[in-house]
């Protein structure tokens, strides 16, 4: 159990830290809006006091702000990937104030070479004394990249703390094993034993795969497990219901490696046993349609019993639900009470890692 959580733990410095050094297109896409209209600001007061012409203060500024927002994603990327990640988190700080710094520095020097370039008239105490004027806009670019790394920071907590919110959700959805088919799997099995002692170690078998499948650390499989799964299943349902149970499967070879929230199709199946099966009829058939329509799949699931005489979900309809919105924005929705169908809707899913 220590080396479990030491790993869990691990798990969470890293994806932390990955975290804490990602900075979005969004936040990249602040931080050049920032830049550009904080430079355009400075320098237009500047220009507009000393008289001069505002429109070369205006482009000024803008290429200011451009090359040191330019600047701060060509270091930040670079030290980001290479430099912090090798370093103890002690450092981190000192290293981003420094590169802040090289940011504000060339990126003067930068848009000095290009307002000469393009001949945009430039404050002659700036051109005199660049040198210091770069240390300056140095510094400051050293305080506000500042203020923008605890925002990111922030930011970028917050979605983490959110992620691993969702994933305790879903470990806690994965692990509700309904207990009363562990029950009558058991029960089913030892009274097979003493009638059938061959079927019942075959049986046996599959309870141990369908209970090891359970406890994989995946919450995506794909279909074709899925389906074994779903048959493993009706396999150990059928010792109980003398081989009633029939199962009538389409589904496309081609989308048989598309994954989808494990046990899905057995909560469905499940829940049609449990709601619809008739002890009255020699065959309880479990109609399975699976098809990919417009980038979403589709999982049909009827059977011939009983109809369904309400449209509230219990406690494993819910369950499932919620996976499927969480890992895939997806739905389970009754579409056909008479024929007792649901169908699960998948979206595009995205895995999680997870300890």
């Amino acid at each position: 159990m220590a080396r479990s959580d030491d790993g869990c733990k691990k798990f969470r410095e890293i994806t932390m830290q990955e975290i804490e050094l990602n900075i979005s297109q969004k936040d990249w896409l602040i931080i050049l809006i920032i830049g550009i209209t904080f430079s355009l600001l400075m320098t237009s007061i500047v220009y507009f006091l000393l008289d001069y012409n505002l429109t070369d203060g205006l482009v000024f500024g803008a290429i200011l702000g451009v090359s040191i927002v330019f600047y701060s994603m060509v270091f930040i990327i670079y030290l980001n990937k290479n430099i912090l990640p090798k370093l103890s988190h002690k450092y981190w700080f000192i290293l981003a104030a420094l590169f802040s710094f090289l940011s504000g520095f060339f990126g003067t020097y930068t848009t000095y070479l290009l307002a000469k370039l393009f001949n945009i008239l430039m404050l002659v105490k700036f051109e005199n004394n660049l040198f210091l004027f770069a240390l300056m806009l140095g510094f400051l670019t050293n305080i506000i990249g500042s203020l923008l790394y605890q925002f990111v920071r922030m930011s970028n907590q917050k979605e983490y703390h959110q992620k691993m919110l969702i994933q305790s959700r879903l470990k806690s959805l994965e692990t509700q094993l309904n207990p009363h088919f562990l029950f009558n799997a058991i029960n089913s099995l030892a009274e097979l034993i003493h009638h059938d002692s061959n079927k019942a170690d075959t049986a046996l078998t599959q309870l141990s795969k369908f209970l090891r499948a359970s406890m994989q650390e995946q919450t995506l499989l794909s279909i074709a497990d899925e389906i074994e799964n779903l048959k493993r299943y009706l396999d150990l349902e059928n010792i109980r219901f003398q081989d009633k149970i029939v199962l009538k499967l389409s589904c496309d070879d081609a989308l048989q490696k598309i994954k989808i929230p494990k046990f899905s199709i057995q909560l469905l199946a499940e829940n049609a046993i449990k709601h619809s099966f008739r002890s009255d009829c020699d065959y309880f058939e479990i109609y399975l349609h699976i098809q990919k329509k417009q980038n979403k799949l589709y999982i049909t699931l009827s059977n011939s019993g009983k109809e369904v005489t309400s449209s509230n979900y219990g406690i494993g309809l819910n369950n499932l639900n919620e996976r499927l919105k969480l890992l895939c924005d997806g739905s389970v929705s009754l579409i056909d009470p008479k024929s007792s169908k649901y169908q699960i809707m998948i979206g595009r899913c995205d895995e999680n890692t997870t300890c």
